[in-house]
């Protein structure tokens, strides 16, 4: 369950980046009212989660979720640059996460 909090937590990160650039430095207020939102929601996931989990790994999960995520959501949505070395740089950010997803372990 508390993985399960921090890809969650890795997809509200995502949000709130995207969110982040949308609020054009918090001078528009739906993108800034959505970025605190999913600021607070991805912030207390990941904290609950670290009730039970090691810090190192969930964290890393969680950044490297929310990375791929932003940059994924850039290229299709925000007519973000697509390269091959990005996808590549991508999918090893993913293969990470899992790496580190399976070898953390739960209190």
């Amino acid at each position: 369950m508390a993985w399960l909090l921090v890809v969650v937590a890795g997809l509200l990160e995502t949000g709130f980046a995207v969110c982040l650039k949308l609020s054009h430095g918090f001078t528009r207020l739906w993108p800034t009212v959505a970025f605190c939102a999913f600021a607070l929601g991805s912030f207390g996931l990941l904290t609950l989660a670290l009730k039970k989990l090691d810090v190192g790994p969930a964290y890393a999960v969680w950044t490297g979720i929310g990375a791929a995520g932003t940059a994924i959501y850039g290229m299709v949505f925000l007519d973000d640059v697509v390269s091959t070395l990005k996808l590549v740089s991508i999918s090893l950010v993913i293969v990470g996460v899992i790496g580190l997803q399976l070898s953390g372990s739960a209190h």
